[in-house]
């Protein structure tokens, strides 16, 4: 396999593709409708803007990492341009979803690819974007019968250099790997969330609490304190992609144990808004963050 298309060039999308690049990979995307700045990613990552023509008659693997609320018309729009373009390879496309989207909608994406030629993968990636030596994991799972072209991904993603491991074992298939992503980000992307509304609550209710739980933290719990000080600042520009991966968390969850997620959904949905706005909370964060900084 040599060619992978990867929608779209997003800090974690260029950053993969780069490494497939590197590898000697040709790596396609389609940037009809982006930025400039998504551009200049693609383009410094080595990425090559293709026609969804292209896309589909030249990839071997398509993968997509885009928002949550995306992913299904995405995969909907790839189905419907599939179905309008010849293929000269004989090889089934492997198309893998590595969205952050919960099981149930992993498996109302996946039963649009039941009975096309299309393989489709669950897949979800673990950890931040690929930088320097260090690279995520990307997990995979799919229907038993598509061992061959599960094995065929993980090897491809290997040759990267990217960690790539298939989940396998009594019961596996669809839904695994998104399963795993809602419950390692609910407890990393969840553990930000908390630790952000608890320092916008203390510092709402006055200075004097936000700097007696500062004083308090750095006594009792200084691993939490060293914590906040790098995941805080590194979820503030990121917090508009976490609104959506909150929700489908909830969804994973669901009941009334859910709403914990509909509910740290909505405080990254307020860093986006003062990001957008007058700055206020996010100011008081990287505050909060500065000082707990001179205490570790």
């Amino acid at each position: 396999m040599s060619t992978i298309a990867l929608i779209s060039a997003g800090a974690m999308g260029a950053n993969v593709g780069r490494k497939f690049v590197e590898a000697g990979f040709t790596v396609l995307t389609s940037l009809e409708g982006r930025s400039e700045a998504t551009r200049k990613r693609a383009h410094d990552a080595g990425m090559i803007d293709a026609s969804w023509t292209e896309i589909i008659q030249r990839s071997d693997i398509i993968m997509s990492v885009i928002p949550p609320r995306d992913a299904v018309s995405f995969a909907q729009r790839l189905l419907k341009e599939f179905t309008s373009v010849p293929r000269a390879s004989k090889e089934p496309l492997i198309f893998a979803d590595c969205n952050a989207v919960n099981v149930v909608t992993i498996k109302s994406i996946a039963t649009l690819f039941l009975r096309t030629p299309i393989t489709f993968l669950d897949g979800c990636i673990i950890g931040g974007p690929p930088s320097g030596n260090y690279v995520p994991t990307i997990y995979a799972s799919a229907d038993p019968a598509r061992a061959k072209e599960l094995n065929q991904f993980r090897d491809a993603v290997k040759q990267s250099g990217i960690k790539a491991r298939i989940l396998n074992g009594d019961g596996s298939g669809i839904g695994d790997a998104s399963a795993l992503k809602m419950s390692y980000a609910g407890i990393s992307k969840g553990l930000t969330g908390l630790f952000t509304t608890i320092i916008l609550a203390a510092h709402a209710n006055s200075p004097a609490t936000s700097a007696a739980l500062l004083q308090e933290l750095s006594d009792s719990q200084p691993e939490l304190l060293e914590r906040i000080t790098r995941a805080v600042p590194a979820m503030i520009p990121k917090a508009y992609r976490w609104v959506g991966e909150m929700e489908e968390i909830a969804g994973f969850v669901g009941g009334g144990e859910g709403n914990i997620y509909h509910g740290l959904s909505k405080i990254y949905e307020r860093v986006e808004e003062s990001i957008e706005g007058d700055q206020t909370d996010v100011e008081t964060l990287k505050a909060f963050v500065a000082e707990a900084k001179k205490r570790i």
